[in-house]
This record gives structure tokens, C-alpha cells and sequence, in this order.
């Protein structure tokens, strides 16, 4: 059955930043309205099944979906990162950013709350008791060819951190899902082969790299609007390259820039996503995640990569005994 909504959602810890970009199957290509507010986390994946009118759904989302290979290691006889979610089922604690790094722990490994004088990554990574601040890192954080590192998934502070998104998104979205028919890529297969009636299939995306998928070049900066307007010619060409319609709405959003207050980045990047989710469903980009047990079973990926990164993550194979 042919997937009849793709969808993304650029997720953070303020509703005023968390935007949803829909597209609708229409005859041979696809049509997009402009990015509208998520809304309710907990209601996202039941509402997005009712649009599709029982059809599948692809949803990418911009946080991150696994957990690095090092810290896996550690958790016991786990099998896989959905049914380390489904155990966090009545640990609130898991969801409970470290004030000091004493307090930080397997059970308790986001940090820190808030700057601190002396604190490292070096320290964090030691409180996790893993071999080096490398080690925080998920083979699809690290730095490619083509664009920087992102940042750890356990640490909250920054710019760029993505800790804080995580923990939101697997608290009110993925947590509440893992019992229903979610189903998260890769850990479950192909991202093509896993569509199916009545099925939310989620991936991972990262706007950065969406950026390149679509063969665009980085604007200067994606938090001036002038500079998000500069793309605009070029994200018409992408759109007609994938056969994409945007509705009206959107289309005046992208030849603004996607407006001057401070979400105008955030419903840009809904925007990528969609698109970057649209060229995987539609075969322009591949659905699978590298042949690694690690990153199919614990790190997961990010939808339609193929650059590797510069430096692989060490680690046994999961099946290897501890």
C-alpha cells in the first residue's frame, strides 16, 4: 500500500518551537501545506493515523532515536533501543536531568541541569563509565565529509544539544507510542518495507544533512530570515524535482523566508524534513542504515544517509557476551 502522508516534526522542549510539515499523496506526486504547530504530543501520532485515513505514515523527527553503543553495552540483556524504551515505562528518574555529576548514573545519564564551574564531557563520560568523551557519541553523531558532529545525546547544555529534545520526545511521544503500532526505524527493518496499513513509521532525521540530501547548499545562516529567503529559487527546484506541490500558504512562506520571529527557523527545517522523508518514501534516497549490529539494534540512524563518518565507533557486536 502506497504511504498517503510523510510527514516531519522539528521537535523541541517550547511548544512555540515544535512545527509539523505535512504532505498528502496527490495522484503521482505529493501536495504540502505550510508547517503548522505539532500541538499535543501525546494526541501527534493518533491524529497524523486519522489524516492518513488508515493508510501508512512516515514521520521524521529531529531528535535523536538510540542510544550510543558504548553506553548500550552496559544495560544487561536488553535486547534493542525499542525495548530499552518500553522498560523506562514507571522510571521517571531516567527523565531527570543530573544537577552534579555525582548524581549521574546508568539509571540517570542526562546532563548537567545547568552550567557548571569544571564540568567536561571527559567527566560525564567517566560518570557513565565509558572510555573517553567519544564514547557519548553515536556512530551517526560524528562528523562526516561533508558536515560537523552533532552534539551527544546525554548532554543538555548548549546551542546544539539535542539532550533536552530527546528526553521530551521519548517521554510524551515514543513512551506512550512503544505500546500501539509504532514503529521505529531502523531497529524494525527498512524504512519502505516497514509502511503497512495503520502504521506510524518514525525515523530520525537531522536538518543538516536533509540540507545536502536535497543537494542544497547551507544558507548562511539559518536563523536570518534573508538568508533562509536567499534559498527560496532553489527549495522551487527541489520541490518540482520531487514532484512536490506546495500549497499556497507555503509558498509564501518559503519566498519570506519563513517569517522573522524566532520559529521561522524551526518551520524551515519541518520543511527539509518533510522533503528529506518524501525523497526516501519515493526512492530517491535509500531507506537502510548501515550493515552494523550496533546501529540496527541500539544506535539507530539518520533517514537517507549514506556518508559515513570519519572515525567509527569502536565496540563488540551486541551478541558478543559481556
Amino acid at each position: 500500500m502506497a504511504c498517503r502522508l510523510a510527514a516531519h516534526a522539528d521537535w523541541s522542549v517550547s511548544a512555540t518551537k515544535r512545527w509539523l510539515c505535512c504532505a498528502e499523496r496527490d495522484g503521482a506526486g505529493w501536495r504540502v501545506g505550510a508547517p503548522d504547530r505539532v500541538g499535543d504530543a501525546g494526541t501527534l501520532l493518533d491524529r497524523l493515523s486519522a489524516w492518513a485515513g488508515g493508510g501508512p505514515v512516515a514521520l521524521g523527527v529531529d531528535f535523536p532515536i538510540g542510544l550510543p553503543r558504548a553506553y548500550a553495552a552496559r544495560l544487561g540483556a536488553l535486547a534493542d533501543f525499542p525495548s530499552f524504551l518500553a522498560s523506562l515505562t514507571g522510571r521517571p528518574e531516567f527523565f531527570q536531568v543530573a544537577a552534579r555529576i555525582a548524581e549521574v548514573s546508568l539509571g540517570r545519564p542526562f546532563y548537567p541541569a545547568r552550567g557548571l564551574a569544571g564540568m567536561t564531557r571527559a567527566a560525564h563520560a567517566a560518570a557513565l563509565g565509558l572510555d573517553g568523551p567519544a564514547a557519548l557519541g553515536r556512530a551517526c553523531d560524528r562528523a562526516t565529509a561533508r558536515r560537523p558532529a552533532g552534539a551527544p545525546i546525554f548532554w543538555t547544555l548548549g546551542a546544539n544539544q539535542t539532550g533536552k529534545a530527546a528526553l521530551h520526545a521519548w517521554s510524551t511521544l515514543l513512551l506512550p507510542a512503544s505500546r500501539h503500532s509504532l514503529c521505529l526505524w531502523p531497529f524494525s527493518g527498512d524504512f519502505r518495507a516497514l509502511l503497512a496499513p495503520g502504521r506510524v513509521v518514525v525515523a530520525e532525521t537531522y536538518p543538516a544533512e536533509a540540507l545536502r540530501q536535497l543537494g542544497l547548499q547551507p544558507p548562511a545562516s539559518k536563523r536570518r530570515q534573508v538568508d533562509r529567503a536567499a534559498l527560496a529559487p532553489h527549495l522551487v527546484l527541489c520541490l518540482d524535482r520531487l514532484a512536490v506541490r506546495p500549497s499556497p500558504a507555503l509558498a509564501a512562506a518559503i519566498a519570506d523566508g519563513f517569517g522573522a520571529d524566532a520559529a521561522g527557523e524551526d518551520r524551515f527545517d519541518s520543511l527539509l524534513g518533510a522533503l528529506n522523508v518524501i525523497a526516501v518514501v519515493d526512492g530517491h534516497r535509500p531507506d537502510t542504515a548501515p550493515d552494523d549490529p550496533w546501529i540496527r539494534r541500539w544506535e539507530g540512524w539518520v533517514l537517507g544517509q549514506t556518508d559515513l563518518p570519519k572515525a567509527w565507533p569502536s565496540g563488540r557486536a551486541p551478541d558478543q557476551p559481556r
